[in-house]
Parts: structure tokens; C-alpha cells; sequence
């Protein structure tokens, strides 16, 4: 019995270890993009808001697919959701130093983001929530949320190193070649959860039906907080290098912020997860949000230098992948595990849609005024909104009211 108990533990683990490099092959491959846009720029003549256009729909369509990325994993497994997009992302990558013009440019980037969602936190965080206790959930949520900044702390700087010592389509293609590594990660995730139930099963036995989430003003209240993230997120990400570029700065200073961001990132990520084990959630995502409000004005406000830039990008590294958790922890405690990728994917739908404006808008800002100060105070607003809107979450779960006890307890709470 032991044996078994062990085992199963060792299995939810090594899926945890393979949800976090899917995360950071995913995640770091995207959040690099940004530095592709200047060399884009130069190579294709294409001015910046119509790159940061394309860069904005690749946002869309990674959140678009995503609820559909859940319900066919939920259907037919999620490795085999992870192998077809795994390829699908290594010719999107391939083909970008083909896209020569506006069109082109914006379907490569598109199928792009519909394949990325092989490594989305949704369907990950998702998956492997099935497979562990209540209790776990929120460490085990805060760990795999690290793969993404993981993925960035390491791609950053060598992306860099790669566009400056190799060019930009090299670049390129060591992304699709990345890309295709992640295919033997999906191993992992063959074996299903043993709670699962029916893909036409619409109740859970320990949650709400996806009616009935999808009715809840919690859930939209959750989905509007992260929709705040997702502008704030991928603005930064797509035009950090930019904002260091109008400071005056040398471009190896975007590099290096990237990758500070990546590292404290991961002690974000895992830290929130640890923090909504003991504390309310709602109250830790009001005070990330808060905390987000706080270095932007400040960074506003100070001087433009190589330390006030790493400062900031230390600052936020801590409190934005730090969302996750507490976003993930919530949906699931309020409505339950079984429909979970499916919940996720709508909300990271809606996290998209702010990436899409982060990353749009920033072109705009700055082909319209030369600067980036108008997105900086719409960020800023919407932090301040975000940790007012957390407050009003109600944490108490409709799951418990609507359904009856849980049968199998996951692998980890077996184990332990």
C-alpha cells in the first residue's frame, strides 16, 4: 500500500516538473517577442503599432482558443492537445522571418497564439489541479505559474545573445526548435485524473455546473481582475524594451530587465501560492494589484536609469505572474476542479483581451505622441480599479452549496 501511495505521489509530481517546463518553453518564447520588433522593423519596413497590432492579435487568438483548448483536453485528454500545438507553434515560429508584410505577419502570429495554448497556464494549472488535494492547490498552482517567468529568465538573455550574435531569424528558429522539445513532455499527461468524469457530464461531484459559473458574478468579478493583469502584463513585456530604447538606454539593459523580471517572477509566483494557503485570497489579489499601482507611480516619478529600471522590473517581477495563484485558487474553490480547464481557458480568454490592448496600445501611445506616458496612466488606473474590484469577491464556495461531497481524493492527498 505504501508502494502505491509513493508511486502515485512520484506520478503527481513528475506531472507537476512537466507542466512547469511546458510553462517555461510556452511563456518564454512569448514574452521575448518583444525584442523581434525592432529588428522586424528594420527588416520589413513595417512601423511599429502595425507589429505591435499583429504582436496584440497573437494575444487574441492564444486567449480565444483557450476555453476550446480546455474542453478538448477535458475530452480527449491533454497530451494529445499538447503534441498538435506543440508542432503547430514550431512552424509559427519558423515562418516569422518570411512574414514580410502586414498580413502575413498577423496569420503566422495568430496561428502562433491558437497553438500556444498547449502551454497555457489554464490548461496546465487546470490539469494538475485535478490531480491534488484542496489544501495543495494553491502551492502546487504558485509552481507551475513559475515556469513562465522560469522560461523567461532563461530565454531572455539568450534570445538576446542569439539576436546579437546570430541575427534575428536564427533567433527565430531556435524557438521552433524549441518549440518541438516540448513534445515529449506531454508524456506526463496521458494517464487521466482519477476524478474525472464524462466530458458530457455537465456537474461535478464536488462543484458547480459550468452554468452555473458561468451565472455567478464572482466568476466575472475574478475575470475582470484578470483581464487588468493581462494589459498590464503583456504591455510590459512587449514594450519594455521599447520604454528603455525612448529613455535613452543601451538595448542591453531590455534584456536584462526582461530576465529580472523572469527570476523574481518565480519567487512571485511560488510565494503567492504559499501566501493563499494561510490568507484570504481575494484580499491577496487586492494587494498585488495595489502593490502593482505603487511601482508603476513610482517609476513615473523617478529619474530614467539602468537601477530605477531593474528596480522596477524587480518590483513587478514580484507581484504580476503572483496573480495566478490566488486567480486559480479562487475560480477553483468557488466552483469546483472537474470543469476547471474549462473555466481557466474563459478566463485567460478575457486575460488576452487585455494583453491584445496592452500590446496594441502601446504602439499606438507611442506612434501617436512618441511616448508611452498616455498607456502608462491608463496602467495605472486600471491597477488601482483591479484591487478595488478584488474586495468585492465573495470567497465562499458555490460549489459546496450546489453538489454533493467529493468522491476520490487526487494522488498528493492520497499520498500524504
Amino acid at each position: 500500500m505504501q508502494t502505491t501511495h509513493t508511486s502515485a505521489r512520484a506520478s503527481a509530481w513528475l506531472l507537476v516538473a512537466a507542466a512547469v517546463l511546458l510553462l517555461a518553453i510556452t511563456m518564454g518564447s512569448r514574452t521575448v517577442f518583444g525584442l523581434f520588433i525592432s529588428p522586424l522593423n528594420s527588416a520589413t519596413g513595417l512601423d511599429v503599432a502595425t507589429i505591435s497590432f499583429a504582436v496584440a492579435v497573437s494575444q487574441l487568438t492564444w486567449g480565444a482558443a483557450q476555453p476550446f483548448a480546455g474542453m478538448l483536453a477535458e475530452r480527449y485528454g491533454a497530451a494529445r492537445v499538447i503534441v498538435v500545438g506543440s508542432l503547430l507553434a514550431a512552424a509559427a515560429a519558423a515562418l516569422v522571418p518570411f512574414a514580410d508584410s502586414a498580413a502575413l505577419l498577423v496569420a503566422v502570429l495568430a496561428v502562433s497564439g491558437i497553438a500556444a495554448t498547449v502551454g497555457s497556464p489554464s490548461l496546465l494549472v487546470g490539469t494538475v489541479s485535478q490531480r491534488v488535494s484542496a489544501q495543495q492547490r494553491g502551492l502546487v498552482a504558485g509552481i507551475v505559474g513559475a515556469g513562465g517567468p522560469l522560461g523567461q529568465l532563461v530565454l531572455a538573455p539568450a534570445t538576446a545573445a542569439v539576436i546579437s550574435l546570430a541575427g534575428w531569424t536564427t533567433a527565430a528558429f531556435a524557438l521552433a526548435g524549441l518549440a518541438l522539445m516540448s513534445i515529449p513532455l506531454a508524456l506526463a499527461f496521458r494517464r487521466r485524473p482519477a476524478t474525472a468524469a464524462p466530458a458530457a457530464q455537465t456537474a461535478t461531484p464536488g462543484g458547480a455546473t459550468l452554468r452555473e459559473a458561468l451565472a455567478s458574478r464572482g466568476f466575472w468579478l475574478v475575470n475582470a481582475t484578470f483581464f487588468v493583469c493581462g494589459l498590464h502584463v503583456f504591455f510590459l513585456v512587449t514594450h519594455l524594451p521599447g520604454v528603455i530604447e525612448v529613455c535613452g538606454l543601451p538595448p542591453s539593459v531590455s534584456g536584462a530587465a526582461l530576465a529580472v523580471l523572469g527570476l523574481f517572477n518565480i519567487a512571485g509566483s511560488i510565494g503567492a501560492g504559499w501566501v493563499i494557503q494561510r490568507y484570504s485570497m481575494k484580499w491577496t489579489l487586492s494587494w498585488l494589484f495595489a502593490a502593482r499601482a505603487a511601482g508603476i507611480a513610482l517609476f513615473l516619478a523617478a529619474p530614467k536609469t539602468e537601477l530605477t529600471v531593474l528596480a522596477f522590473a524587480v518590483w513587478m517581477g514580484l507581484t504580476y505572474m503572483a496573480v495566478l495563484p490566488p486567480t486559480a485558487g479562487l475560480i477553483g474553490k468557488l466552483y469546483g476542479t472537474q470543469r476547471l480547464p474549462t473555466l481557466l481557458g474563459i478566463t485567460f480568454m478575457l486575460h488576452q483581451v487585455g494583453a491584445f490592448l496592452g500590446s496594441w496600445l502601446g504602439g499606438v501611445f507611442v506612434e501617436a505622441t512618441g511616448s508611452y506616458d498616455g498607456m502608462w496612466a491608463l496602467d495605472l488606473g486600471l491597477a488601482v480599479a483591479a484591487a478595488a474590484l478584488a474586495l468585492t469577491i465573495r470567497e465562499g464556495a458555490v460549489a459546496a452549496k450546489t453538489a454533493p461531497a467529493a468522491a476520490a481524493r487526487p494522488a498528493l492527498a492520497r499520498a500524504t
